[in-house]
């Protein structure tokens, strides 16, 4: 079967699942798809639709804006900066989950106030596994903070 010139996706999704340390078994389980189809994928040969993009990002936790340039779902040029810098933040092993939402939020703060607009949907949209959004739009996975009024506090494991 001849390369489809998908193989920038397929090196960068086995680079991350190598990363989140999940077999490609481990992966096609949370993703929902079949093992060979995964494999393919890895390989080069199959061009995922979106949809089986955004299963995989989920379950990989990262943003599925990042893997939609890498298949040429969207303009590689737009936001490439943004997407990317998402993408390293939650690929980065060395954080935890809410140490990756909070610095996520202070990016997006950052972003508008200097007058760059957000040009992605809230993570919890695209994939990336995110427990909601604050009111501001910026989304929040499984933190609390101070002047949230909950009945308690919210334990999270890490």
């Amino acid at each position: 079967m001849a390369s489809l010139n998908v193989g920038n996706l397929g090196e960068y999704l086995r680079e991350q699942r190598r990363n989140a340390q999940l077999s490609l078994r481990q992966l096609a389980d949370a993703a929902g798809v079949s093992n060979p189809y995964l494999s393919q994928i890895e390989r080069g040969l199959r061009k995922p639709s979106a949809e089986v993009l955004q299963q995989v990002a989920k379950a990989l936790r990262i943003s599925a804006e990042t893997l939609y340039v890498r298949a040429g779902i969207l303009d590689a040029d737009r936001d490439r900066d943004e997407v990317e810098t998402r993408a390293v933040i939650l690929a980065d092993p060395s954080l935890n989950e809410r140490q990756k939402q909070v610095l996520l939020q202070i990016y997006e703060s950052f972003r508008k106030e200097n007058g760059f607009g957000v040009g992605e949907p809230p993570a919890g949209e695209d994939g990336s596994g995110t427990d909601g959004e604050e009111p501001d739009g910026t989304a929040v996975r499984g933190t609390r903070t101070a002047d949230q009024d909950d009945a308690g506090p919210r334990r999270t494991a890490g």
